[in-house]
Protein backbone atom coordinates (compact mmCIF):
# COMPACT_ATOMS: atom_id res chain seq x y z
CA UNK A 1 0.00 0.00 0.00
CA UNK A 2 1.40 3.21 -1.12
CA UNK A 3 0.77 6.24 1.17
CA UNK A 4 1.08 9.94 0.01
CA UNK A 5 4.75 9.85 -0.62
CA UNK A 6 4.57 7.15 -2.63
CA UNK A 7 6.13 4.92 -0.30
CA UNK A 8 4.80 1.44 1.31
CA UNK A 9 3.24 1.73 4.46
CA UNK A 10 2.88 -1.65 5.16
CA UNK A 11 0.01 -2.46 7.74
CA UNK A 12 1.25 -4.36 11.03
CA UNK A 13 -0.62 -7.79 11.97
CA UNK A 14 -2.49 -6.21 14.94
CA UNK A 15 -4.39 -4.34 12.30
CA UNK A 16 -2.65 -0.95 13.20
CA UNK A 17 -0.91 1.31 10.14
CA UNK A 18 2.25 2.68 10.90
CA UNK A 19 2.29 6.66 10.39
CA UNK A 20 4.95 8.57 9.05
CA UNK A 21 5.97 10.34 12.92
CA UNK A 22 6.30 6.53 13.86
CA UNK A 23 3.14 6.11 15.55
CA UNK A 24 0.80 3.79 15.22
CA UNK A 25 -2.80 4.07 14.48
CA UNK A 26 -5.59 1.79 15.23
CA UNK A 27 -7.22 0.75 12.40
CA UNK A 28 -10.82 2.64 11.73
CA UNK A 29 -12.47 0.07 9.68
CA UNK A 30 -15.83 -0.75 11.05
CA UNK A 31 -15.40 -4.18 12.21
CA UNK A 32 -18.49 -6.78 13.23
CA UNK A 33 -18.27 -10.02 15.08
CA UNK A 34 -20.96 -12.67 16.10
CA UNK A 35 -20.12 -13.63 19.48
CA UNK A 36 -22.67 -16.01 19.54
CA UNK A 37 -25.95 -16.81 18.05
CA UNK A 38 -29.04 -18.72 19.74
CA UNK A 39 -32.95 -19.53 20.09
CA UNK A 40 -34.27 -17.04 22.62
CA UNK A 41 -37.86 -18.31 22.68
CA UNK A 42 -39.68 -20.43 20.27
CA UNK A 43 -43.25 -22.12 20.94
CA UNK A 44 -44.70 -24.15 18.03
CA UNK A 45 -48.52 -25.08 18.11
CA UNK A 46 -49.45 -28.20 16.04
CA UNK A 47 -52.89 -27.22 16.28
CA UNK A 48 -54.51 -28.94 13.12
CA UNK A 49 -52.74 -32.53 14.47
CA UNK A 50 -53.94 -31.61 18.20
CA UNK A 51 -57.70 -31.58 16.69
CA UNK A 52 -57.03 -34.97 14.70
CA UNK A 53 -57.55 -33.47 11.17
CA UNK A 54 -55.69 -34.79 8.15
CA UNK A 55 -54.07 -31.62 5.89
CA UNK A 56 -54.67 -31.71 2.38
CA UNK A 57 -53.61 -29.34 -0.43
CA UNK A 58 -51.34 -26.31 -0.32
CA UNK A 59 -52.17 -24.24 2.76
CA UNK A 60 -51.44 -20.22 3.21
CA UNK A 61 -48.65 -18.94 5.03
CA UNK A 62 -48.57 -15.88 7.03
CA UNK A 63 -45.41 -14.17 7.80
CA UNK A 64 -44.85 -11.46 10.39
CA UNK A 65 -41.42 -10.31 10.62
CA UNK A 66 -39.75 -7.66 13.92
CA UNK A 67 -36.54 -6.62 14.68
CA UNK A 68 -35.25 -5.56 17.96
CA UNK A 69 -31.70 -4.42 19.33
CA UNK A 70 -30.34 -3.38 22.32
CA UNK A 71 -27.09 -2.16 24.72
CA UNK A 72 -25.78 -4.93 26.29
CA UNK A 73 -23.05 -3.57 29.57
CA UNK A 74 -19.97 -4.77 27.85
CA UNK A 75 -18.30 -2.25 25.39
CA UNK A 76 -19.50 -2.51 21.76
CA UNK A 77 -21.92 -5.16 22.54
CA UNK A 78 -25.07 -5.22 21.54
CA UNK A 79 -27.95 -8.11 21.11
CA UNK A 80 -29.72 -8.23 17.50
CA UNK A 81 -32.89 -9.89 17.19
CA UNK A 82 -35.05 -11.32 14.60
CA UNK A 83 -38.73 -11.98 15.90
CA UNK A 84 -40.51 -14.02 13.79
CA UNK A 85 -44.47 -15.46 13.74
CA UNK A 86 -45.64 -17.86 10.67
CA UNK A 87 -49.12 -19.27 10.62
CA UNK A 88 -50.35 -21.45 8.28
CA UNK A 89 -54.07 -21.87 7.76
CA UNK A 90 -56.16 -24.38 5.37
CA UNK A 91 -57.03 -22.42 2.19
CA UNK A 92 -60.15 -24.31 1.95
CA UNK A 93 -62.09 -23.60 5.46
CA UNK A 94 -59.68 -20.80 6.94
CA UNK A 95 -58.62 -22.96 9.72
CA UNK A 96 -55.32 -22.51 11.92
CA UNK A 97 -53.12 -25.75 10.71
CA UNK A 98 -49.87 -24.85 12.59
CA UNK A 99 -48.67 -21.07 14.95
CA UNK A 100 -44.55 -20.76 15.29
CA UNK A 101 -43.27 -18.00 16.80
CA UNK A 102 -39.39 -18.00 17.67
CA UNK A 103 -37.34 -15.06 18.77
CA UNK A 104 -34.00 -15.72 16.89
CA UNK A 105 -31.15 -13.63 18.70
CA UNK A 106 -27.24 -12.84 18.40
CA UNK A 107 -24.75 -11.29 20.34
CA UNK A 108 -22.81 -9.15 18.21
CA UNK A 109 -18.77 -7.09 19.50
CA UNK A 110 -19.65 -4.00 17.40
CA UNK A 111 -16.74 -1.57 16.56
CA UNK A 112 -15.63 1.62 14.75
CA UNK A 113 -19.29 2.00 12.90
CA UNK A 114 -20.25 5.90 13.68
CA UNK A 115 -22.93 6.52 15.91
CA UNK A 116 -25.00 8.10 13.49
CA UNK A 117 -24.86 4.68 11.57
CA UNK A 118 -24.74 2.59 14.32
CA UNK A 119 -29.11 2.09 14.44
CA UNK A 120 -29.73 1.16 10.65
CA UNK A 121 -26.08 -1.15 10.95
CA UNK A 122 -27.23 -3.04 13.91
CA UNK A 123 -31.19 -3.58 12.12
CA UNK A 124 -30.03 -4.34 8.60
CA UNK A 125 -26.92 -6.01 8.59
CA UNK A 126 -26.41 -8.11 11.79
CA UNK A 127 -30.29 -9.63 10.88
CA UNK A 128 -28.97 -10.38 7.54
CA UNK A 129 -25.99 -12.53 9.38
CA UNK A 130 -27.80 -14.21 11.31
CA UNK A 131 -30.64 -14.76 9.03
CA UNK A 132 -29.64 -18.07 7.47
CA UNK A 133 -29.68 -19.69 10.53
CA UNK A 134 -33.05 -18.76 11.56
CA UNK A 135 -33.85 -20.25 8.69
CA UNK A 136 -32.75 -23.56 9.34
CA UNK A 137 -34.28 -23.28 12.30
CA UNK A 138 -37.79 -22.99 11.03
CA UNK A 139 -37.34 -25.25 8.49
CA UNK A 140 -36.38 -27.80 10.93
CA UNK A 141 -39.32 -27.03 13.16
CA UNK A 142 -41.69 -27.23 10.30
CA UNK A 143 -40.43 -30.10 9.59
CA UNK A 144 -40.25 -32.10 12.72
CA UNK A 145 -43.62 -30.86 13.15
CA UNK A 146 -44.95 -33.23 10.72
CA UNK A 147 -45.13 -30.42 7.92
CA UNK A 148 -43.40 -30.22 4.68
CA UNK A 149 -40.24 -27.96 5.73
CA UNK A 150 -41.00 -23.82 5.23
CA UNK A 151 -38.37 -22.50 3.60
CA UNK A 152 -38.17 -18.49 4.43
CA UNK A 153 -37.42 -16.26 1.07
CA UNK A 154 -34.58 -14.04 2.30
CA UNK A 155 -35.47 -10.66 4.20
CA UNK A 156 -35.52 -7.06 2.64
CA UNK A 157 -33.54 -5.93 5.78
CA UNK A 158 -33.48 -2.16 4.39
CA UNK A 159 -37.28 -2.26 3.55
CA UNK A 160 -37.89 -3.53 7.17
CA UNK A 161 -35.58 -0.85 8.97
CA UNK A 162 -37.54 2.32 6.87
CA UNK A 163 -40.88 0.73 8.03
CA UNK A 164 -40.15 0.62 11.47
CA UNK A 165 -38.99 4.12 11.44
CA UNK A 166 -42.29 5.20 9.57
CA UNK A 167 -43.78 3.28 12.47
CA UNK A 168 -42.19 5.23 14.78
CA UNK A 169 -42.61 8.52 13.86
CA UNK A 170 -46.10 7.84 13.37
CA UNK A 171 -46.65 6.94 16.70
CA UNK A 172 -44.84 10.15 17.91
CA UNK A 173 -47.38 11.92 15.83
CA UNK A 174 -50.27 10.47 17.36
CA UNK A 175 -48.73 10.87 20.99
CA UNK A 176 -47.98 14.57 20.38
CA UNK A 177 -51.71 15.13 18.60
CA UNK A 178 -53.21 13.72 21.60
CA UNK A 179 -50.77 16.11 24.07
CA UNK A 180 -52.00 18.89 22.13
Amino acid sequence: MADENGTDAPEKANGETPQPNGEAQPNQQPQTRILVQYVRDLSFENVAVQKGKLISGQPEIAIQVGLDAKKKPEDDRYEVAIKLKVTSKGKDDGEMIFSMEIDYAGLFEVKNVPEAQLHPFLLIECPRLIFPFLRRVVHDVTRDGGYPPLNLEPFDFVALYRQELQRRAAAEGQGQVGQA
